[in-house]
């Protein structure tokens, strides 16, 4: 029987691992390679305003939170829900352009992957309503085949500080101003007259 020399043995002991690792670390980088060009498809189509675009890079079960908790399941779903945001006659939103950012490596769970990070959306309403939210998000991918899809996505902004929690503080606001001020004038109106219909008669008159 034909024994390997000591040296050989530490030499294979040592590049071995080195080797078996090396596989799935290339891997991993091509994997985090086609997350970030998801990423930037799914960007570019929703600033186009290019809802197929979307869709084509969704599970078909897939569940989205969107920013005013609405849950919506399953692509036609998701289609009918911007139709009405951003198409149907009572649309909301008139145009958006988002720029989304990731925290770090998507952590990758086998065939499983959770991504998260901000973004920055800037609305213009169907209103005239110009504004910029920052928001957060969490993506949960999953790959069947040679494609990755979206599984789930849950969007949320902050609820106590956002542009448009201050527009409608502003709003309120201003309405209580407008109702005070339209109480004073009425009051006012109402006190002449009373006072009018208190004065005694004038002594020439006939």
């Amino acid at each position: 029987m034909t024994r390997l020399p000591g040296c050989v043995v530490v030499l294979l002991l040592t590049f071995l691992p080195s080797a078996a690792l090396a596989q799935p670390a290339s891997n991993d980088a091509a994997t985090h390679e086609a997350l970030r060009v998801l990423k930037q498809q799914m960007e570019d189509a929703l600033n186009a305003q290019d809802i197929d675009g979307l869709l084509r890079h969704l599970h078909p079960d897939v569940s989205f939170t969107t920013m005013n908790n609405d849950v919506r399941v399953g692509k036609e779903s998701i289609r009918a829900y911007y139709e009405e945001m951003m198409r149907g006659p009572n649309r909301v939103v008139d145009r958006i352009r988002a720029k989304f950012e990731v925290d770090d490596l998507t952590r990758l769970y086998g065939d499983t992957g959770i991504a998260r990070g901000s973004s920055r959306d800037h609305y213009v309403l169907t209103d005239g309503t110009d504004i910029v939210i920052d928001g957060r998000w969490t993506c949960t991918l999953v790959r069947e085949g040679d494609r990755w899809l979206i599984a789930a996505f849950h969007y949320s902004t902050n609820v106590f500080d956002n542009p448009l929690l201050t527009r409608l503080q502003h709003l309120a606001l201003a309405a209580v101003t407008v109702t005070g001020l339209g109480a004073l004038v009425v009051g006012a109106v109402m006190g002449r007259r009373f006072r009018r219909r208190q004065e005694p008669p004038s002594p020439h008159a006939p």
